[in-house]
This record gives C-alpha cells, sequence and structure tokens, in this order.
C-alpha cells in the first residue's frame, strides 16, 4: 500500500510542477520576456526542483512540451525544447548533494540546443549563433541560477511538500 501511495504522490508532484511549468511560461510571454535577446522563462526555476524530488524530471519536461506545443512553436522547438530541459533535469537530479551548483546543467543543456533551434527552426541567421549562445546563456542563468535557487531556499524546508 505505501508503495502505491509514493507512485501517486510522485505523478501528482510531476502533474504539478508541469502545470506550474506552463503557466510561469505564459506569465513570461504576458511580459514579453520570452522573445527579447535575453529570453527569461520564469518556468526555468523549476528545473532546481529535481535536488528536492525526482518527480520534477518527467515534471519540468512535459511541461515544457505542453507550453511550447502551446504557445505554437515550431516542430523542432517542440522537440528540442523538452530534451534540452530533460538533460538539465537529469543533470541537476545528479547533483542533488549540491544544489547550489545544480542549476548548472540546465544552462549548459539550453546554452548548446537552444541556438541550434532559433538558427535551424526559427531562421535566425547563422552568424548570430555565438550571440544567440551568449544570450540564452546570460537568460538561463537569471532563471535557473538566481531565480531557481530563490525558489530552492524557499521551499527546501518546507515539511513534507516534496517527502
Amino acid at each position: 500500500m505505501f508503495k502505491g501511495s509514493l507512485k501517486t504522490k510522485s505523478i501528482a508532484q510531476a502533474g504539478i510542477i508541469a502545470a506550474l511549468y506552463v503557466v510561469l511560461t505564459y506569465v513570461a510571454h504576458l511580459f514579453d520576456l520570452d522573445s527579447k535577446a535575453v529570453q527569461l522563462r520564469f518556468s526555468e526555476a523549476l528545473t532546481i526542483l529535481p535536488v528536492l524530488t525526482g518527480a520534477a524530471i518527467p515534471g519540468v519536461t512535459l511541461g515544457c512540451l505542453l507550453a511550447n506545443i502551446l504557445m505554437g512553436c515550431v516542430l523542432m522547438d517542440i522537440v528540442l525544447g523538452p530534451v534540452a530541459t530533460l538533460l538539465g533535469a537529469i543533470g541537476t537530479w545528479m547533483l542533488r548533494d549540491k544544489p547550489y551548483l545544480a542549476w548548472i546543467p540546465p544552462v549548459i543543456s539550453n546554452m548548446v540546443i537552444v541556438p541550434f533551434v532559433l538558427w535551424k527552426g526559427y531562421g535566425l541567421p547563422g552568424d548570430t549563433y555565438l550571440m544567440n549562445t551568449l544570450t540564452v546563456c546570460l537568460g538561463e542563468v537569471l532563471s535557473c541560477g538566481v531565480l531557481g535557487i530563490m525558489l530552492y531556499r524557499s521551499v527546501k524546508d518546507v515539511p513534507h511538500l516534496f517527502d
């Protein structure tokens, strides 16, 4: 019985995290923060959550997939965006014993994958690739590093939230 309850709780956590990811993506879009030189997705702060629960890995991945579909992204972004998020979330989980470094894998995975998507998927000129890499990196550092660590510090000690 306990095992089933744990599985149910993990599925519920993943679903809630996915829903939060979609909502936070829409909030950033409403403020036009997702289309500037430095893209700021509040939802990327959630990529710190694998430090606290493995359920966050499918949660942020599914959230990214749904957000990209609902936002009308190109197919390449619908596929590769969640791949970048999944790789980052797995890296975060692997660094769960070092939470103040665990925000780095999502930054790296997005910094590598997203500029390629901007170039090939959205047709940005190839000569802006390096600039896109730098601006994606900056946006991810703000989202995953600054906001993610703020989120982690806010929820890490909340009793029974992620156990």
